[in-house]
């Protein structure tokens, strides 16, 4: 069975969530899909809109045939470790043969020789080159689009302007780290359509929106899908409609874990925070002297006491995700991060996605974990624990929400 890779967070699953699996089908000529999904945060430090299951669900209505969780560890990282992360997934089942991303230029042949300059990586001069570009007082994101294009010769400024894109930039990474981990999946990329990654409006008279402007919509709708139900499939709907009746929506984002994160902030010295990942250049220090002059108790305050040019907002959010979930320690290094995940944890799959797995029992390169109660690694404790801090946020939350990864086992109805 001929199966492609999605590296996906779904929060929700829309419209263009559901082209982008269409086409990467139809490019790959896949029989089947496996898409690697963050769980309870997302890559940009956020509390996911609903729970890993829910949006599992809404995935496998709509057509994807396995949905696979990427450990924390890695969908709280930066591009780097986020794209290696999801890849080592997808490379480790042993049936997946492409990845097909979307990005804004649609087109894998410059990434691929921007890759070839990079020399498969970030070599020294590459590092020394971010560093420079970072003291000149750019945003990370700059800073790694300006170093990176500078390598190797070649066209400098239009690599530069491919990397300004967020899809194409991350394209990079999963190329990088395809050829890191010496895989056999070809990379491919599909153009995203109609909604940019950062668009926070809903186009008018159109069907495709982003995420960030989905969000926003169900935070207006009031407990409902409101102006978003346009912009999200019928089984997406189906799915968002129920958890939010239940109480398991959150709308409101970091604010439903403010108090929390503001506890788990107060109460740390700043050379507790310091040990915190990504808490460098004295940020803890920015951190400890803005809390008691917030004019509110509320993480949209903190964001805007702490933030600057250079550290970006998803920089920050990455950065309290990890405070709150209490991240620290030598896993969270650079050496084992290069690790990679160390177990494959399934979090739903359709029929097709059943003969995946079977054929996964021969080829898989890591243990298979359906149950979480049967596996025990650090990696799966952090998985654990992030998912019933996001489920403690509900309105009334319960202990078999909090701790559904014990109790549910994959989903398989949708």
């Amino acid at each position: 069975m001929k199966t492609v890779g999605l590296i996906v967070e779904y929060n929700p699953f829309h419209n263009g969530h559901l082209l982008h699996l269409e086409r990467s089908l139809r490019v790959s000529g896949a029989d089947a899909s496996v898409a690697v999904m963050s769980g309870p945060f997302t890559q940009r430090g956020e509390p996911a809109l609903l729970s890993k299951r829910a949006r599992a669900e809404m995935a496998l209505a709509a057509g994807v045939d396995l949905v696979l969780e990427l450990p924390v560890l890695y969908a709280l990282q930066p591009a780097e470790w986020f794209a290696f992360g999801g890849a080592s997934l997808l490379d480790a089942t042993g049936v997946v043969s492409s990845l097909c991303f979307g990005s804004e230029s649609g087109e894998i042949a410059p990434l691929e020789e921007l890759a070839s300059r990079m020399q498969g990586g970030e070599s020294p001069a590459m590092r020394e080159a971010l560093k420079q570009a970072l003291a000149e007082g750019l945003s990370f994101p700059a800073a790694y689009a300006k170093a990176a294009s500078g390598q190797g010769g070649g066209d400098s400024a239009a690599a530069a302007a491919l990397l300004g894109n967020p899809n194409d930039m991350l394209g990079l990474h999963y190329v990088l780290a395809l050829r890191r981990l010496a895989s056999g999946i070809t990379p491919l990329a599909v153009r995203r359509e109609q909604a940019g990654y950062h668009d926070a409006g809903l186009p008018a008279g159109g069907s495709i929106a982003s995420a960030t402007a989905v969000r926003a919509a169900l935070a207006r709708g009031e407990g409902g899908p409101g102006e978003a139900a346009p912009y999200l499939p019928p089984s997406s709907l189906a799915v968002l409609r129920r958890e939010a009746l239940a109480g398991r929506m959150l709308a409101d984002g970091w604010e439903a874990l403010a108090q929390p994160l503001l506890t788990a902030l107060i109460t740390r010295s700043p050379e507790e925070l310091a040990l915190v990942p990504g808490m460098d250049e004295g940020l803890e220090h920015r951190i400890a002297a803005a809390l008691p002059r917030l004019p509110v108790p509320g993480t949209e305050a903190l964001l805007s006491a702490i933030k600057t040019k250079r550290y970006t907002r998803t920089r920050l959010q990455r950065l309290l995700a990890h405070a709150l979930l209490n991240h620290r320690g030598p896993l969270f290094g650079r050496d084992s991060l290069a690790r990679g995940p160390r177990y494959i944890r399934v979090l739903g799959f359709s029929p097709k996605g059943r003969q995946l797995l079977k054929t996964m029992k021969k080829t898989a390169k890591l243990p298979v974990v359906v149950r979480a109660a049967d596996f025990d690694h650090p990696q799966l404790g952090l998985d654990i624990r992030a998912a019933a801090v996001h489920a403690s946020a509900f309105p009334s939350p319960g202990i078999r929400e909090m701790y559904a990864d014990y109790y549910a086992p994959p989903v398989t109805e949708f």
